[in-house]
């Protein structure tokens, strides 16, 4: 897409998610056994094509890049929503297409396309992402996978081991899905125990893909960000003391220009980022562990300001910013860290 197509795309995910996607519903949805709105998914598949944006139109997506694919994750982060686009569109889908089966491919990204099912990548064991938490042995699967996203609502289970990548199914034999409770309450995440599990080993996706959820968690943090700001100017703006808005003195006007900067400079980054990723830039890993760093670090600063400035009613459970707080922090630690050197 052209910028003016990017930002029109944009415009109308936001539309969308403006109208259905509200404090309410999130919290409405915070409470189900699903943990994020159905309803709202079916409407972003289904009117936007939001699953079939990175699928290849041959087996049944729009054809589109990850650009458009990360510029939806960061609306959603915008609006804490927990629907499966990241787990199962964004770090499924390129978990398929990294690994380069065809067959594989066909069978399982036109569902994924459509949103009719999820799939879910299972990855880190109890110590995170830096070893992997299921073992192989021919074509069985062992052990525990720790920290998956949506893992307890996904149809498809894809697998990372030391050889590769495994398809496998949650209704498979000796498959145990547990859901865990986080630090977040806004997003789905369970473990999942393999007891000499069947799968199928579909190739081997490589380093990239976690360029691809570092790429992604950066474009999810600049939109959390930019609503983190969105909601101090407003407050700001709003809340009188001393017979003025508060927002006019000038030590919270220039809090409040600092986290502009690092809103700014934060989305910069992480376009940066997906732009490399997607045409396959000689500095893509590169200018994906900047995005990392430099947008963790921002949204956690923009996170603790929010709660300063709008004061004791931010950690209030009726207020929204401390579930930003939460995001933030529990999104630092999300596919590891960007603190290890690139070459790693």
């Amino acid at each position: 897409m052209s910028s003016n197509e990017l930002l029109e795309f944009r415009s109308s995910v936001r539309a969308l998610l403006t109208k259905h996607a509200t404090p309410e519903a999130l919290r409405a949805a915070m409470q189900t056994d699903l943990g994020y709105d159905e309803k709202l998914w079916r409407m972003l598949c289904d009117q936007v094509g939001v699953a079939a944006l990175a699928v290849p139109e041959e087996w049944g997506g729009v054809g589109a890049t990850l650009v458009e694919s990360l510029m939806v994750v960061g609306e959603l982060g915008r609006v804490l929503s927990g629907v499966p686009m990241l787990g199962s569109a964004v770090l499924g889908v390129q978990a398929i297409l990294l690994a380069g089966n065809e067959e594989a491919c066909a069978r399982l990204l036109p569902d994924l396309a459509d949103g009719s099912r999820t799939a879910a990548l299972c990855w880190a064991d109890a110590d995170g992402w830096e070893s992997f938490g299921v073992r192989s042995d021919g074509e069985t699967l062992t052990g525990t996978a720790q920290y998956v996203l949506n893992g307890a609502q996904a149809d498809v289970l894809l697998v990372l081991t030391e050889r590769g990548l495994f398809e496998t199914s949650s209704t498979a034999p000796g498959v145990t899905v547990t859901p865990t409770p986080g630090l977040d309450p806004t997003r789905s995440l369970a473990s999942i125990t393999f007891a000499e599990t069947p799968a199928t080993r579909i190739g081997d996706p490589g380093a990239r893909l976690r360029d691809v959820a570092w790429a992604a968690l950066a474009a999810e943090q600049v939109g959390a960000a930019r609503r983190c700001l969105e909601m101090t100017v407003e407050y700001t703006g709003a809340r009188v003391q001393f017979g003025r808005p508060i927002g006019s003195f000038q030590a919270l006007k220039h809090r409040m220009a600092d986290m502009y900067v690092l809103v700014e400079s934060a989305e910069s980054a992480a376009l940066l980022a997906a732009h490399s990723l997607a045409a396959g830039s000689d500095s893509a890993a590169e200018d994906v562990w900047v995005a990392r760093a430099y947008c963790t670090e921002a949204f956690n600063a923009v996170a603790a300001e929010t709660i300063q400035l709008h004061g004791g009613i931010a950690i209030t459970w009726e207020h929204d910013a401390h579930l930003y707080f939460k995001r933030a922090h529990a999104t630092a630690q999300l596919f590891g860290t960007a603190r290890r050197p690139i070459a790693a």
